[in-house]
């Protein structure tokens, strides 16, 4: 088992279980569910604020969302066989990323793994509590887990109704 870190509308369920959901990088409208989870808490922050444009600590007051951890398999997931910059492009980008996540999942695929595109590189380390809070000293990407069709995962709330900390906001690779 591995955790997944995952954001969502404090009122609504932690998982999509319907294809009536916004196309994103890995999948096109009407190709749900598709549920996506970050690797580490920050790298869940980084992706709604980087799909929300959110560069201002000023605007973090007004945010509610919850951040949920997640129990995935542990394996089965496939690679996409895509350049860097296009897994961790922009919006044109998007096209490229759903042809992918399409012909994987033709070929069988469930869930896929892919480099964080939120995270700047090497910003997804952890954090050191000895003296006092500092980053890790090993830095490392993030990745996000797609996880495709109706999901039975369990999940607990780690956040709800919250914001995220403004320390994520220089982390975070803006479109």
């Amino acid at each position: 088992m591995r955790l997944g870190f995952r954001h969502c509308d404090h009122r609504k369920p932690f998982l999509w279980q319907s294809d009536v959901q916004p196309p994103a990088r890995w999948h096109g409208a009407g190709e749900g569910p598709a549920n996506y989870f970050a690797d580490t808490p920050m790298g869940a922050w980084a992706e709604f604020l980087r799909h929300e444009e959110i560069t201002d600590p000023a605007d973090l007051a007004g945010v509610r969302r919850s951040l949920w951890v997640v129990e995935l398999p542990d394996s089965g997931y496939a690679a996409p066989k895509l350049s860097q910059r296009v897994m961790t492009g922009g919006l044109l980008s998007y096209t490229a990323c759903q042809n992918e996540a399409r012909r994987l999942r033709r070929a069988g695929a469930k869930r896929l793994q892919a480099p964080a595109a939120a995270l700047k590189p090497g910003t997804a380390r952890g954090w050191t509590a000895a003296p006092g809070v500092a980053p890790a000293p090993t830095p490392r990407d993030g990745r996000v887990w797609v996880l495709f069709g109706l999901c039975s995962a369990v999940g607990w709330p780690a956040v709800v109704a919250g914001s995220p900390p403004e320390a994520v906001l220089p982390l975070v690779r803006h479109f």
